[in-house]
């Protein structure tokens, strides 16, 4: 797949650090991506779950350098955090969104957080702006999902857990995007799959929900998502412009296509099928992503989501699909600009020693 489209290399995606101002000069739109490096595809990792007497901690940052980069890749916790995002990507494979799934009081707790936090943007209209993007009103909402962040996490925390906020709330509150700049991007979404991962690691997620991880908790938070993007214009945090798969999201675009490995009529090709997206969008998180791309953009794919439909090109899913995870590895989780943000407590761990692997491989 390597040779069909070249991964992301731009690294300007969910950088905080920066003033509002300087987005546009961090874009680069014009500078093509490198060739694809050492990415091995990643595999599917059984999620070590923690039990009583809890270690809870306030996470912080530990990555700044590529060398940190190192360290994190090499590590546990970049093993077993990569592979449930495969074990969710491998969930979903040959299913429809409405296909029936296991339903926890744990994934109906989240759904109906996700659904509350929509209803907060029904209850907070944008407000009238002279600028494009970044309508002030989101910082109401923001505010508000934040003030609201504890009660969400005992919807579904048990009783012995409940000091677990100190914890996973730093993660939940940062995978809706920056309320300073009015953006988001990959790093915001990858710490929604942290958040989740989290859960997991309390054992309150188990693998016979990851289906519904995907199908019901992940569908609906991309829904979330899409309608902050829409109504109150949230700027793309650092857009890989032309390079890009998508402005804002990359995971959909992976669990998608798993959904499509093996499909008898649906081949790569089939997303420039007007009808095959408008009749089934609905069910296949790729074809989704595909129509809602072309909904807000302008003109034809090729000039505005090169990369999309480069990958068109792709003879089946299951190249399309473990090109994607090579790309996350990548280009998201091997990225200093926007693993930078990225939290590390007790549940996700920071391992202060790399291997020898990782020396040897920065010395030469």
């Amino acid at each position: 797949m390597e040779s069909q489209y070249p991964h992301l290399d731009h690294d300007h995606d969910h950088d905080h650090d920066h003033d509002p101002g300087t987005v546009e000069e961090e874009q680069q739109q014009g500078s093509p991506p490198s060739a694809i490096i050492l990415a091995p595809i990643p595999q599917p990792q059984k999620v070590p779950t923690v039990s009583a007497p809890y270690q809870f901690q306030s996470p912080s940052k530990r990555i700044s350098s590529p060398a940190d980069i190192r360290r994190f890749l090499d590590s546990h916790s970049a093993t077993n955090f990569l592979g449930f995002v495969v074990s969710l990507s491998d969930s979903i494979r040959g299913h429809k969104i409405s296909d029936p799934c296991h339903l926890s009081p744990t994934v109906s707790a989240i759904v109906s957080i996700l659904l509350t936090l929509i209803q907060f943007v029904d209850e907070i209209p944008p407000v009238a702006q002279s600028s494009r993007y970044g309508n002030y009103s989101y910082r109401t909402w923001h505010s508000r999902m934040i003030a609201d962040a504890e009660s969400f996490m005992f919807r579904f925390l048990l009783q012995d857990m409940e000091s677990a906020t100190v914890e996973i709330i730093p993660y939940f509150a940062d995978s809706f995007g920056n309320a300073s700049r009015i953006d988001y991007g990959t790093g915001h979404e990858t710490n929604f799959a942290a958040w989740l991962y989290c859960i997991a690691r309390l054992g309150l997620i188990k693998e016979e929900d990851y289906q519904a991880v995907v199908a019901r908790i992940f569908v609906k938070y991309l829904e979330l998502m899409r309608k902050l993007q829409l109504v109150y214009c949230l700027e793309p945090a650092g857009s890989h412009g032309v390079w890009g798969l998508d402005d804002y999201h990359f995971l959909p675009f992976m669990f998608g296509s798993s959904q499509l490995v093996d499909h008898k009529y649906m081949k790569p090709k089939a997303i420039h099928n007007e009808d095959i997206l408008e009749n089934f969008s609905n069910e296949y998180l790729y074809l989704s992503c595909i129509a809602f791309v072309k909904k807000v953009k302008k003109g034809v794919l090729a000039e505005h989501s090169p990369m999309l439909d480069d990958i068109s090109a792709v003879p089946n899913w299951k190249k399309v699909n473990s090109g994607l995870l090579k790309m996350y590895k990548a280009e998201v989780l091997g990225k200093v600009p926007i693993m930078q943000h990225f939290l590390f407590g007790w549940l996700i761990k920071w391992y202060v020693f790399a291997s020898f692997f990782v020396y040897y491989h920065m010395e030469n």
